[in-house]
């Protein structure tokens, strides 16, 4: 109603402008300076509207003034243009963790101190403990000022066992919403509980410690150790993490107890989409994750490979299959994917094993069906499932003599450097990540064939 009232006030202004108008010209007009007139008169209409826009857009865009009572959020520091501060384009984020004094103050001592730098604290979790409180920063700084100088101005203002290290747009993302994602990804499949670990608590290595494992049992509800923490794995064994470059914080021990709960009570689980392949010569293969559940096809594969197919796959005699195939298809190690001919027969299996801070990559694929492109698939899908698990680097151990091992990682495209170690050979290929969230700067994943 409003607009509406004011739009017919300007339509009458408008028409007794144009009356007016209309007057002023018939009377000018008509005397002797008529023409001269009209044309002054235009220029100073001009003139004023020239002004009156200038003087409009100035006070629209000018900051309020003090005692208005303006509530709006002020610009960070960091949000200069980078014509006035040049920041933009030198910012570095970094994640910072210390360990501040429980005392009132504290943290806004130090607070006020990394203001005092123009660095911005863009997240922050505290995580108390018996004798203080460490603080986790997620900061924004000018790129001029070093981890060096960082670690400096938080210790003269009270920090103490200080960790810091460089963080990218991914952490950027609130802890709530990146733990439910983790949280996600365990529940769809039973192999991500490792990577999902590792992504949550940075840089660590985790071993999986089967059931009867000589030393002291764990606990239902775990064991927190300064730099290393033992939970109880969902099939009874142990999961040991450890970090020994910075302790487990309380909060973070609980965060991991809950996503090994999660794993534990959802049971064995793997994706079952699967992809039809053809292969060069024509023939049809399928590929799709197997678990325990297809033992005893893996089994007799085994069976049908000569001695020294196995010889290759596993650097030696094969006197116990299938204690190596239920460690190998089980989903609490990591990720099976095998091949089957249009009949249903298994001819191949892909294994992708977590170890520690290690990544294992492993083939085999039966007499028959060996130089038919089988083992270039899965050996494909294997390096993809690498870097989507953020490794690094991936290497293949096998034997010279293995040429169609070798073949298969030239086929791969990625740049190789090779290496003989104890009379096997060596392949490393640098992966180009998928995401930058995870491993961070200086984590190397490596993947064993």
């Amino acid at each position: 109603m409003h607009h509406w009232r004011r739009d017919l006030v300007e339509l009458a202004a408008l028409f007794t402008a144009v009356a007016v108008a209309d007057g002023v010209a018939n009377l000018i007009g008509h005397g002797p300076d008529g023409p001269a007139l009209l044309l002054i008169s235009a220029l100073a209409l001009a003139a004023t509207a020239g002004f009156h826009t200038w003087w409009a857009r100035r006070h629209v865009h000018a900051p309020p003034t003090a005692g208005t009572g303006d509530t709006g959020a002020r610009p960070s520091a960091s949000a200069h243009p980078a014509g006035q501060s040049g920041r933009a384009a030198d910012d570095t984020l970094w994640r910072m963790r210390t360990t501040v004094r429980d005392e009132p103050g504290s943290l806004a001592a130090l607070c006020t101190a990394l203001a005092r730098h123009r660095v911005d604290i863009l997240s922050l979790q505290t995580h108390p403990l018996a004798d203080g409180t460490v603080d986790e920063f997620l900061l924004r700084a000018p790129g001029t000022l070093t981890v060096a100088e960082l670690t400096r101005v938080v210790a003269e203002s009270g920090g103490s066992s200080t960790w810091t290290e460089r963080a990218d747009a991914h952490d950027l993302v609130d802890a709530p919403t990146r733990i439910l994602g983790l949280a996600t990804r365990t529940a769809l499949d039973a192999a991500e509980l490792p990577l999902a670990l590792r992504q949550l608590l940075g840089r660590c290595t985790i071993r999986s410690l089967p059931a009867g494992t000589k030393g002291e049992p764990v606990p239902a509800e775990g064991t927190l150790e300064d730099t290393v923490l033992r939970l109880r794995a969902p099939d009874g064994g142990v999961l040991s993490v450890e970090r020994p470059h910075l302790p487990f914080t309380p909060t973070e021990f609980a965060r991991a107890r809950a996503l090994v709960e999660l794993d534990s009570r959802l049971g064995p689980r793997i994706p079952r989409s699967r992809d039809v392949l053809t292969l060069p010569e024509g023939n049809a293969i399928t590929v799709r994750r197997v678990d325990t559940g297809d033992l005893d096809a893996a089994r007799a594969m085994h069976e049908r490979c000569s001695e020294r197919t196995l010889d290759l796959r596993y650097h030696g005699p094969v006197r116990d299959a299938d204690r190596y195939l239920d460690h190998l298809l089980s989903p609490r190690f990591g990720r099976t994917i095998a091949a089957h001919t249009a009949s249903g027969r298994l001819v191949a299996l892909g294994h992708l094993l977590w170890d520690g801070e290690e990544t294992e990559v492993a083939l085999l694929v039966e007499d028959d069906w060996q130089r038919r492109g089988v083992g270039t698939e899965l050996l494909e899908r294997l390096v993809r499932m690498a870097v989507e698990a953020g490794c690094a680097s991936v290497y293949a151990v096998t034997r010279s003599a293995n040429t169609g091992m070798v073949a298969a990682m030239r086929g791969l495209g990625l740049p190789l450097d090779y290496q003989v170690e104890e009379g096997t050979l060596v392949i490393t290929a640098r992966l180009a990540p998928a995401r930058t969230g995870a491993p961070r700067a200086g984590d190397e994943e490596r993947v064993r064939l």
